[in-house]
């Protein structure tokens, strides 16, 4: 079994940063990509960004040139920087991680973490 667990969400004004933080336990053989999804109220869950394990990023348009992903193989860890902070932004933030365990590659989430962004 395989645990993701997150932190760094909180409240911040508009124009504001916080970094995120999604920590892989348990089962790891590796880890093939990871990613943060976001579910605001009365909108469909979006992919925010995604990092493979040979480092590719991916972003959504809304959060480019705001938000950075990056990972620490080392630590089985996902961070995302998130500057420019827009009420938009508003979300429960999910982190997401395609795991090879010892039997097969998995699909994990995060139990969530909101980001409130106050204008």
């Amino acid at each position: 079994q395989v645990q993701l667990v997150e932190s760094g969400g909180g409240l911040v004004q508009a124009g504001g940063s916080l970094r995120l933080s999604c920590a892989a336990s348990g089962s790891i053989v590796s880890i093939n990509y990871m990613g943060w999804f976001r579910l605001a109220p009365g909108k469909q869950r979006e992919l925010v960004a995604s990092v493979n394990s040979g480092g590719t990023t991916n972003y959504a348009d809304s959060v480019k040139d705001r938000f950075t992903i990056s990972r620490d193989n080392a630590k089985n860890t996902v961070y995302l920087q998130m500057n420019s902070l827009k009420s938009e932004d508003t979300a429960v933030y999910y982190c997401n991680a395609g795991v090879q365990d010892f039997r097969s590659l998995r699909d994990y989430w995060g139990q969530g973490t909101q980001v409130t962004v106050s204008s």
